[in-house]
Parts: structure tokens; C-alpha cells; sequence
């Protein structure tokens, strides 16, 4: 699925299961929540803090796919075309930093 059609998707499963996007604000706030869900994972599974029993069933795939999912709604309700906003970003980031992290020693 491309980024287009992925934007085509839930625009479409929100007019037929959703009845409508939520407002900017409130989505906002469920990408937030969506955004700590993966924290949480990350930190737990990969990171210092340990994993209780119940975190394990959580699915990294699946809060990652929530956050996407409210990223397309904010892109869509505000016109973002994704594909091209992507493009530009890449297209910044490549003239921005074509040499700064080969020259970071951090990296190295």
C-alpha cells in the first residue's frame, strides 16, 4: 500500500465506520496517547525498565500502526498530501545533513 492509498483507506474507513474525524485537537491528543502506547513498549522491552507480565501481549506493530493511523486522520482533515510532504522532508534532510552524521564521531 502506498502512502497515497493509505491515506484513501482511512478516509474511506472513517466515512463508512467512523461517521466523521474527530476535530484537530482531540487527535492531537489521541496521537499523544498512541505515541506514549509505543513509548511504553519501547521502553520496557528495549530499554532499562522492566516488562511486567502484563506489557508482553502489547503489540509494538499494532501502536505503531495506531500512530500512523492518526497521523493519515491529521493529514487528511488538514490537506496534507503525505507523499509529497514526505519527498519535501527527505529532500531538506538530504541537502541539510548529506555529510553531518558521517562526520559525527558519535556515530562512528
Amino acid at each position: 500500500m502506498t502512502i497515497e492509498q493509505a491515506q484513501q483507506t482511512v478516509d474511506k474507513w472513517i466515512k463508512t465506520h467512523g461517521v466523521r474525524y474527530f476535530n484537530e485537537l482531540t487527535n492531537m491528543a489521541m496521537l499523544t496517547e498512541e505515541v506514549g502506547e509505543v513509548a511504553r513498549i519501547i521502553a520496557r522491552r528495549y530499554g532499562e525498565q522492566s516488562e511486567k507480565e502484563s506489557d508482553k501481549a502489547k503489540s509494538l506493530d499494532d501502536e505503531l500502526a495506531d500512530v500512523l493511523f492518526v497521523v493519515i486522520c491529521l493529514a487528511n482533515q488538514t490537506g496534507v498530501n503525505l507523499t509529497e510532504a514526505l519527498q519535501r522532508n527527505l529532500d531538506k534532510k538530504t541537502k541539510r545533513d548529506s555529510e553531518r552524521h558521517k562526520e559525527n564521531d558519535k556515530l562512528k
